[in-house]
């Protein structure tokens, strides 16, 4: 999987190759943590993907040097955890939006 990664006004972009060699680029949500490890949450902005509404969730960490390196969650109760995690974030995203508006 390919990831190039593109600051763009205020919104934060990368571009994955998919196993199938097709490039989607995608805006990142956030990157948040699950078991004591980073995760990122990418939302496709264009495509079949974006129209599902469809989130990618991968594994975040950084090399050395501070670049980026995503990989694949690699089992399925990896996957559930970090897919509550991040539901867990969303939730608190809206309580946030929804207390921000009263205080107004």
């Amino acid at each position: 999987m390919g990831k190039d990664f593109d600051e763009n006004d205020d919104e934060m972009y990368v571009t994955l190759e998919l196993d199938d060699g097709t490039e989607v680029e995608c805006v990142i949500i956030t990157i948040f943590e699950a078991n004591n490890r980073d995760y990122i949450a990418l939302l496709p902005s264009e495509g079949k993907e974006a129209d599902d509404g469809e989130v990618f969730l991968y594994r975040y960490s950084e090399d050395k040097d501070g670049n980026p390196d995503l990989t694949n969650i690699e089992s399925d109760e990896e996957f559930e955890v970090v897919s509550e995690a991040f539901d867990e974030w969303l939730d608190a995203q809206e309580y946030d939006e929804i207390v921000g508006e009263d205080e107004e």
